[in-house]
């Protein structure tokens, strides 16, 4: 049975960066329940409140620039979202992410067709994200066997634990 994950979208524009993703006052812990209460709020005061389990963040190009901070991804995986699906990635951003096992997307169609709100469905297996409210399917590139078995376990921690057996 395929691992189809689906929940709602949370639309954002351009140049999203690390600043609102998680504000630097919050920066004062490393706890990912005590970061998830903030993500988003900068930008979207009600973020925090609203996601659930299985929502997907979509946004335009250069999503996560500013600040190299690896609290951004953390306070987005402690959100339980599915994945961040934006045009681009800022490189630190995207590199921090798979590090600590958070799914991130580049898609150039899936944004400029998606509004807050619309139901998307993602298909790791099969290489494809679907919106479902509006019927229509984007092929997505599948990560390499040895990153998404990195993402699949949590992270470059969890991922070094395995393969050294601690």
């Amino acid at each position: 049975m395929r691992n189809l994950k689906s929940g709602n979208a949370f639309c954002y524009g351009n140049d999203v960066d690390t600043d609102v993703i998680i504000p630097a006052r919050y920066l004062n812990t490393s706890d990912p329940i005590e970061l998830q209460k903030h993500c988003m709020e900068d930008i979207d005061k009600d973020f925090a409140s609203n996601v659930n389990e299985g929502d997907f963040i979509v946004a335009g190009d250069n999503f996560g620039c500013g600040s190299s901070r690896e609290h951004a991804p953390i306070a987005i995986k402690a959100s339980k979202v599915t994945c961040v699906v934006a045009k681009s990635f800022a490189r630190i951003f995207y590199r921090n992410a798979i590090n600590i096992g958070l799914v991130i997307i580049e898609s150039q169609e899936l944004p400029d067709e998606t509004k807050t709100g619309d139901k998307l469905e993602l298909d790791m297996e099969q290489g494809v994200i679907k919106n479902l409210t509006t019927n229509k399917s984007y092929p997505i590139t599948i990560f390499p066997k040895e990153i998404q078995e990195l993402i699949d376990v949590g992270g470059l921690v969890n991922y070094t634990k395995k393969k050294l057996g601690v």
